[in-house]
């Protein structure tokens, strides 16, 4: 590889960082708007693995939207992310996939806390320069509810 293409991708790798960071933002902060604008045109969320609902994402951000309102403070953390770009014989191409764990503390508004943990699937394809969502979707592997924060 030449260095012009190692520099691509590492820029690729930096761009897929911060669409994987602003999707947690987005959620966390419950900006559904830019929850968006994170996923290409047709692009999908699938939480079926976690208990939630599959389908095109700007129907699944009104179900969040809703959702999320029994948890006003989240946290959740995406971490060992393992990102797989497309290779066109030692170029970069324009489609990747992220593997990452995630960990998500969410405060109930009146019941018990909720505490998960699972893996995402990130499917990404990059668009006139610009890398998007395809497809999310999550695994989760544990879960369990917290306590109120009124129990001793």
């Amino acid at each position: 590889m030449t260095q012009r293409v190692d520099l691509a991708t590492v820029m690729d790798r930096l761009a897929i960082d911060e669409l994987v960071t602003g999707y947690a933002v987005a959620v966390d902060d419950g900006d559904w708007t830019a929850y968006r604008a994170l996923f290409t045109d047709g692009g999908r969320a699938d939480y079926r693995g976690s208990g939630g609902i599959e389908g095109p994402a700007d129907e699944v951000a009104d179900w969040l939207a809703e959702t999320m309102r029994l948890f006003p403070v989240r946290q959740h953390l995406i971490v060992n992310r393992r990102v797989s770009l497309q290779d066109l014989g030692g170029y970069p191409g324009d489609s990747a996939e992220v593997r990452a764990d995630y960990i998500n503390p969410m405060l109930s508004a009146s019941g018990p806390d909720f505490l998960s943990g699972g893996r995402y699937v990130f499917t990404l394809t990059r668009r006139e320069a610009v890398w998007r969502l395809h497809k999310v979707t999550t695994q989760e592997k544990w879960h369990r509810p917290g306590k109120s924060r009124g129990d001793a």
